[in-house]
């Protein structure tokens, strides 16, 4: 190891120079003895290097300074904080502050640990190396501070769908400054940020403007904070959206929905709003409701129905926030047609196979009664011309066959007695005076022929 050595007699006279010197200038003298005392300890340095990283901790964690030397000879390290007030020489800690304590010490490495850290430890410290000449670099030493508390403000407890709302985050005395992101469920919404700074830290401020509808009702509004210091530090809301009804009118009876003369109809009306329809109204629109007519709670019952019950009825329901309504267009058509007992069995499968095949191809809707009747009546009437058609055709075969049968079994020769004993005459004249008794018998001559 080169050392920059001093003779030792240079040091003896200038000793005794000290000595000799009057009191004002011998102190003088001392001080730079004990300097070149010093100096003559102080190695040259030559291919040491000081190595050192910034720290970046979080407000009350451990930060961790590290000074090692490079291509080391043994030299002195030591630490100072940003006041230049020195933490440890070698393994020594002259500042009396129990946070800084000793991680790591060789000819090598100075290690030295912060507990506790707050924003006040922020700053430069130093690591020496006394060399010749002596070195010295910097650490610098980041706190972050995450927020203090997260607050989330809505301009209305209570919002009605349509009304646009106010909606502020307050992330509080943070370094650095944080970023605010708004959800609103997982839909990740857009908010306006202002950032006020003091002392340092800094607070954070973000506006949402919100326009709500019932679709809403329930759903949080979520304020998450970005910020180096923290991991999934958020707030919430829930947002209470009142509405004005939803009206829907189920058809009860007949399940099928074809409304005849004779028959019941029932309705229920359904409503759903916040707050909740205390009851509904049912009324009848150009008309009053029929006299035989029946409203309970929800519900509208009409017995044995007549084509004057035709109409459109309307369920409404109200709320503070307004009110809604549902139609339903009623119409009564004829009872079904009455079809004549048929003669055959054959002809009875057949009637029974058309009417049942037609029928079943036929659906009306929910809300209309009307529907799909003309197609079922005009099907009906087919089939029963068809069925009759077809047994009249029946019946002309049938009576054909019969005729038929009967003509060839009574087929053959027929002979009548007019010109008996009429082959032995001698002329035509003298043969019709001897047909057996001429005009005489003329009655037992007669045939019939049945």
């Amino acid at each position: 190891m080169a050392s920059a050595v001093l003779p030792s007699g240079s040091l003896c006279a200038a000793a005794a120079a000290a000595a000799a010197a009057p009191p004002g200038l011998r102190l003088r003298l001392r001080l730079l003895l004990l300097l070149l005392s010093a100096a003559a300890l102080i190695p040259t340095g030559d291919g040491q290097n000081l190595i050192t990283e910034d720290v970046t901790v979080v407000e009350g964690e451990v930060a961790t300074i590290s000074c090692r030397v490079k291509n080391s000879d043994d030299s002195v390290i030591q630490l100072l904080n940003p006041n230049r007030q020195t933490i440890y020489f070698r393994d020594f800690r002259p500042l009396k502050d129990s946070r800084f304590q000793l991680v790591n010490f060789s000819n090598s490495e100075l290690r030295v640990s912060l507990t506790n850290v707050s924003i006040s430890d922020e700053g430069r410290y130093f690591c020496q190396l006394y060399t010749d000449p002596p070195q010295e670099i910097y650490t610098t030493i980041t706190v972050l501070v995450p927020p203090r508390n997260l607050m989330i403000d809505i301009q209305k407890d209570t919002a009605v769908e349509g009304e646009e709302i106010e909606v502020n985050c307050t992330a509080m005395a943070s370094k650095p400054a944080t970023t605010i992101r708004w959800f609103k469920g997982n839909k990740e919404l857009t908010g306006k940020s202002e950032v006020e700074e003091w002392s340092d830290m800094y607070t954070v401020t973000s506006q949402l403007m919100l326009t709500v509808g019932k679709e809403d009702d329930g759903v949080p509004v979520i304020c998450l904070v970005d910020h180096p210091a923290v991991k999934d530090m958020q707030t919430q809301r829930y947002l209470e959206v009142q509405y004005k009804p939803q009206v829907h009118i189920q058809l009860t009876y007949p399940p099928q929905g074809l409304t005849r003369e004779g028959d019941t109809l029932e309705l229920t009306c359904e409503a759903i709003g916040k707050p909740q329809p205390v009851m509904v109204n049912w009324v009848r629109l150009d008309d009053d409701l029929p006299q035989h007519a029946v409203v309970s709670g929800s519900n509208l019952l009409i017995n044995n129905l007549n084509k004057t019950d035709n109409g459109t009825y309307r369920c409404e329901a109200s709320n503070v926030v307004g009110t809604a309504h549902s139609d339903y267009t009623l119409y009564v058509y004829d009872p079904p047609t009455t079809i004549p007992p048929p003669t055959t069995t054959t002809t009875t499968t057949t009637i029974l196979t058309i009417i049942t095949d037609t029928t079943a191809t036929t659906e009306p809707a929910v809300h209309d009664s009307r529907a799909g009747e003309d197609n079922s009546i005009r099907a009906v009437d087919h089939a029963v011309i068809g069925g009759v058609v077809a047994v009249v055709v029946f019946a002309m075969l049938c009576l054909l066959i019969i005729l038929g049968r009967y003509f060839a079994r009574h087929k053959g020769t027929y002979f009548t007695h007019e010109a008996k004993g009429a082959d032995d005459a001698a002329d035509a004249d003298t043969a019709i005076i001897n047909a057996e008794g001429g005009q005489n018998n003329s009655e037992e001559k007669k045939e019939y022929f049945i």
